[in-house]
């Protein structure tokens, strides 16, 4: 059911969103372990890829400005689904268990990977530079499918404004983070060789 009083009569944003969130009472073991498994994993790719920069800007490399795109939508990214999975395991677990707990897994898949390939490709573009636009046209079409199956919730049981939003954040912050990485690929990675080479440890 919906934290909304009743469709057409919402919460106010504040209260709506304080009662999504405190549904995280509601996890059980599983709950907790896969949530925890999954927001750490993408927490970490944010971790990473800021201190990466970070380390390079604070030893005098200039990055261009395009690049500080991708941390942000990865921060975008990691918020989102921090709270638009609460949801998911809570309100609506038994609705995505008939098929979209299987896109969500499939996304993952396909976002973690492609970001991997695109990682390999600093190297080995010539190898994996395919395998890196495949798996990131999948992990976006399967993605348009997940939010197609998040409308059909919200316009047929009045799914509320919190996960629409919340899945909304998400998806703007996958394009921003991967068109961005994508460009800074195809134009050579600039800033990386000289952040590597300060890294003595």
């Amino acid at each position: 059911m919906s934290n909304a009083k009743a469709i057409g009569q919402p919460l106010p944003w504040l209260e709506e969103t304080w009662s999504y969130m405190r549904q995280i009472k509601n996890f059980q073991r599983e709950d907790w372990l896969r949530y925890s498994c999954w927001i750490g994993t993408i927490t970490g790719l944010f971790v990473g890829v800021s201190s990466f920069l970070a380390f390079g800007r604070s030893h005098g490399v200039v990055y261009p400005g395009y690049v500080w795109i991708i941390p942000t939508g990865i921060g975008m990214f990691v918020s989102a689904l921090a709270l638009d999975d609460i949801g998911h395991r809570t309100l609506y677990k038994e609705d995505i268990k008939s098929g979209e707990a299987h896109v969500h897994q499939m996304i993952m898949i396909t976002a973690i990977t492609s970001v991997m390939a695109l990682c390999l490709c600093y190297e080995h573009g010539g190898t994996f530079g395919v395998a890196a636009a495949a798996l990131t046209a999948l992990s976006f079409f399967y993605s348009i499918i997940d939010e197609a199956l998040h409308w059909h919730r919200y316009l047929s049981k009045g799914v509320d404004r919190v996960e629409m939003w919340a899945h909304f954040v998400a998806i703007t912050g996958h394009v921003l983070m991967m068109a961005a990485w994508w460009h800074w690929y195809r134009e050579g990675y600039p800033g990386v060789a000289a952040t590597v080479a300060q890294m003595t440890f």
